[in-house]
């Protein structure tokens, strides 16, 4: 029985059950081509790029089809050309990496990204990978570990780059056996309303051995506080523990807002981060980190509602890639009727349910 039969031109050859290319009547093998890899490289140093084109030329299967010098660019490639494969320096100018890593997942979701970096610092590794990036490679590695992380990351494995370590670093699971994840919004008519929400929302995951984050005003976390402890749960011992994290929202805001509007890449610097320190005291295999919060509510408050909508488009980015359960809300006395009907309607859409009570 023969697997395969190739015929071009009068020549013929076939490959047998082992797997072994037997040839007839001294006929001349018909040669297939290997499959190409096309790949962008997004670097804003040309000597860079020319250097990085050299290293893959060992491998006559990866085609360079494109190189790009700042994140702008290189998302505008990404978007017409759907590489299957980017290597992307942070440090682009424009837009920096990270930034061009996320709106690359969104323009084309099945190119694999490798970054290739001389930043070495922990927070700016993990902010990397967390935008959905398999591979972190420091420049200084490139000549002997590039192109083992391009095989890796192409056959859907992680890499990092020896010198950065890898067990130093947390990623998502993303296990089947896990729930679905939700991202809804309680629209509420008074405090009351809004904090039973939020306190039914962290009781449910302390029970369930997950890690409940809430960010919140100080007179929203004490209430919320006082209805945990009168449902018997052990709020100090969860504190201690690290299964419970209260933080002041407007503090947190403060440290990624630029000119009114989320800074993307101080966003996902400090949600990753927060969010991976929860994950390591996560009880079970299937548990996960779920979080609270009223962010995105100030902000609208505050009048900056393209703000409120692009902070809940990052968190949902943010959620989808760490598998974290969110619960946002919004006072209801903040919308004014037919005036802010669309971008109530924005808000809706970035949830996967809305609650009005």
């Amino acid at each position: 029985m023969f697997a395969q039969l190739i015929c071009t031109g009068g020549v013929i050859a076939y490959w047998d059950d082992k797997e072994r290319l037997s040839c007839t009547l001294g006929l001349k093998l018909a040669e297939r081509p290997l499959p190409s890899i096309r790949i962008l490289i997004a670097d804003d140093y040309s000597d860079w790029r020319r250097q990085v084109r050299l290293l893959l030329q060992a491998r006559p299967e990866w085609d360079v089809i494109a190189d790009a010098s700042d994140g702008s660019e290189t998302v505008q490639k990404v978007e017409e050309l759907k590489p299957d494969l980017i290597l992307l320096d942070i440090g682009l100018p424009k837009l920096n990496g990270i930034e061009a890593a996320w709106r690359i997942r969104q323009v084309s979701p099945n190119s694999k990204i490798v970054f290739l970096s001389q930043n070495s610092d922990r927070d700016v590794v993990r902010a990397a990978l967390s935008s959905g990036a398999l591979g972190y490679v420091h420049k200084t590695d490139a000549a002997g570990e590039l192109l083992h992380a391009v095989d890796a990351v192409l056959r859907g494995k992680r890499f990092v780059s020896s010198s950065l370590n890898l067990k130093d670093f947390e990623f998502p699971d993303t296990s089947a056996e896990k729930a679905p994840r939700c991202h809804e919004v309680l629209f509420y008519s008074d405090d009351s309303v809004l904090l039973d929400g939020f306190t039914h929302f962290i009781a449910a995951a302390l029970k369930a051995g997950n890690v409940a984050i809430v960010l919140a005003t100080e007179s929203h976390r004490n209430s919320i506080v006082l209805r945990l402890k009168a449902q018997g749960l052990d709020v100090d011992a969860a504190t201690s523990q690290g299964t419970y994290i209260q933080l002041d929202v407007a503090k947190i805001l403060s440290t990624f807002m630029v000119n009114d509007m989320p800074d993307e890449a101080r966003f996902f610097k400090a949600a990753s981060g927060l969010i991976q320190s929860a994950a390591r005291v996560a009880k079970g295999k299937h548990s996960r980190v779920v979080a609270c919060g009223e962010g995105v509510a100030l902000l609208w408050a505050e009048g900056k509602a393209d703000a409120a909508i692009r902070l809940e488009q990052l968190w949902d980015e943010v959620g989808t890639t760490f598998e974290v359960d969110i619960l946002c809300g919004y006072a209801l006395s903040s919308f004014r009727g037919e005036e802010d009907e669309q971008v109530f309607r924005s808000i809706c859409a970035e949830h996967s349910a809305v609650h009005s009570h």
